[in-house]
């Protein structure tokens, strides 16, 4: 759900205006930039998911520490206090928030993955609704939150550049890459690349 995550962000930008976009951007893919290295690391891993053809959604996500709920929100707590260093109280906490809402978007697609507790500990169940199983269902969402975040985005911003009397050129055109590229983010999923 990567696109479906900078779509959230873009339409948590359409009412945050002092909150940074690329702050956004980076916090809503927070969890799994901190996936990467534990992956390179062997901590946390990726397989396929048997029976399935190797597309969208066709892997289980050992992502043990970071998307396990209470790693996340430990995550979130630690990004949104770096953030209120930088920009103050209300930032962080909106910058931490977004960093968690790529948690509870996760929840919505994964299979039962993404365990309570850092390392699985306590042999809890794992969580996951499991919409990977519906690739049109799961792929509708995540496009629904692109054009949703898309739109959101840029009516905010048009607002904001009419109000100083420029021109929403800039504001068409940064809507339309984050658009572009969320679609483009989407596709490629769908073709497993």
């Amino acid at each position: 759900m990567i696109a479906g995550h900078f779509g959230f962000a873009a339409g948590v930008k359409a009412g945050e205006r002092d909150v940074p976009l690329w702050a956004l951007m980076l916090a809503s893919q927070w969890l799994d930039v901190i996936f990467v290295p534990l992956l390179l690391l062997g901590l946390e891993g990726l397989t396929p998911v048997p029976g399935t053809h190797g597309g969208y959604g066709d892997v289980m996500i050992h992502a043990d520490y970071t998307h396990s709920l209470v790693g996340a929100l430990f995550l979130s707590v630690l990004f949104g206090a770096v953030a209120t260093l930088r920009w103050g109280g209300r930032s962080g906490l909106i910058l931490g928030a977004v960093v968690f809402s790529h948690w509870v978007l996760d929840l919505i697609v994964h299979r039962e993955d993404m365990p309570v507790l850092p390392g699985g500990a306590g042999n809890l169940p794992r969580l996951g609704f499991g919409l990977w199983r519906l690739p049109v269902a799961s792929a509708s969402l995540e496009l629904l939150l692109v054009i949703a975040g898309s739109y959101l985005y840029f009516r905010a911003a048009r607002q904001v550049v009419e109000a100083s009397g420029q021109s929403p050129r800039r504001a068409f055109v940064v809507a339309g890459v984050l658009l572009a590229s969320g679609l483009l983010v989407l596709g490629l999923n769908l073709l497993g690349l």
